[in-house]
C-alpha cells in the first residue's frame, strides 16, 4: 500500500476507535453493565455505520471515496 494513503486513514482509524470506546462509555454510565454480546452489537453498529457517516459529513479520505 501507498504510504500517503495509510498516513491519510490512520486518523480515521483512531477516531472510530476512541468513538468506540466513548459510545461504550456513556452507555456503561447510563445502562451499567450491557453485556458482552450487546457490547459486541454496539460495537459494530459504530464500526460500520463510521464510514457512511464521515462520507456524508464529506470529511472521508479519498481511499474511501474512490471505492
Amino acid at each position: 500500500m501507498d504510504t500517503d494513503l495509510l498516513i491519510e486513514l490512520v486518523p480515521h482509524y483512531v477516531a472510530m476507535l476512541v468513538l468506540v470506546f466513548l459510545v461504550l462509555g456513556i452507555l456503561r454510565a447510563v445502562a451499567g453493565d450491557l453485556g458482552f454480546w450487546v457490547e459486541l452489537a454496539i460495537i459494530f453498529v459504530v464500526v460500520f455505520l463510521y464510514r457512511p457517516a464521515v462520507q456524508l459529513l464529506d470529511v472521508a479520505p479519498s481511499a474511501w471515496e474512490r471505492q
